[in-house]
């Protein structure tokens, strides 16, 4: 049996696949707005490697962070894998020249793009691979038929184990399952912006995980100022308040904050074990309603 110290213990999405429910986000490891190299690499390898050493075994990343940047790094830093290290990527876009994210969701651009992550992870299989769909932070309606059906090839192929989505609604949550099992769902979701609630009652009561980016994303001044306000109250900050209220919201949320600072990633783990109280989550769960 898998145990852990970290916060909010492990979530089994598959039988093969349990992970901490706090991981490790690894988009910031690439250079300034995710593209090209990091000011210090040294420092991006330090950070994958405390964070494997807090005991942290899920890590989120793509190969067009950087492009490929973000990959090559955590190969560098943690390859051969320890046997509990699952690695989990996106695949439905590029990069172009000008640090730009244009789709690429044919079966023929999902299959290069897989292939890229194998080769610069130095991997035989991707424990997940979430199909990128929807825009910069809310789905979009369509089909996920055809990408999700080639992705659903390759794990028949044995390139990939278990397949999951990103930035899509329940309709398409639903498509994609009558295809091939869905085993988490990754979208952009914290204590401000609340559209996915429903969502995530669902995929909690099917075992799926909900994996919320953008802990503190888009956030207005007045929602701003009452998260800070609680985190005052806790002595603690804005950040270790939205995601200790994310790892309290419901027990199939896994987290993935992501840094480029050993310091900051200490604090993120520490952060999302904070404890609220009932009059804190209540106090919260009102943020979303003043938008």
């Amino acid at each position: 049996m898998t145990t852990t110290t970290l916060p909010g213990g492990t979530f089994s999405m598959a039988a093969d696949l349990t992970v901490t429910r706090v991981g490790y986000g690894a988009m910031q490891l690439a250079g300034p707005h995710v593209f090209g190299p990091p000011a210090d690499r040294d420092e991006a390898i330090a950070v994958l490697r405390e964070a494997v050493e807090l005991g942290i075994t899920h890590i989120d990343t793509s190969d067009y962070y950087g492009p490929r940047v973000t990959n090559e790094i955590i190969r560098e830093a943690l390859y051969p894998y320890p046997d509990e290290l699952h690695i989990v990527t996106k695949v439905g876009a590029e990069r172009d020249s000008n640090g730009g994210w244009p789709m690429a969701r044919s079966p023929e651009q999902l299959r290069e793009q897989v292939v890229g992550n194998l080769e610069n992870l130095r991997l035989d299989v991707v424990d997940v691979v979430n199909l990128r769909l929807g825009g910069f932070d809310a789905a979009e309606p369509g089909s996920v038929e055809e990408p999700f059906t080639a992705l659903a090839e390759m794990q028949q192929e044995g390139l990939i184990r278990h397949l999951g989505l990103s930035t899509v609604d329940a309709e398409q949550v639903a498509e994609a399952q009558s295809i091939a099992p869905v085993v988490c769902v990754q979208n952009f979701y914290n204590v401000a912006h609340r559209t996915d609630d429903e969502l995530i009652e669902s995929l909690a009561a099917q075992g799926i995980a909900y994996v919320p980016y953008f802990p503190l994303g888009g956030f207005s001044p007045l929602q701003s100022d009452t998260l800070r306000r609680v985190a005052d109250r806790l002595d603690a900050t804005p950040m270790a308040v939205a995601l200790a209220w994310l790892l309290q919201r419901s027990p199939n949320l896994l987290l993935i904050p992501g840094t480029s600072s050993r310091a900051h990633l200490r604090e993120n783990v520490a952060g999302a074990g904070l404890e609220l109280s009932d009059a804190d989550v209540a106090e919260l769960d009102g943020i979303a309603a003043r938008g």
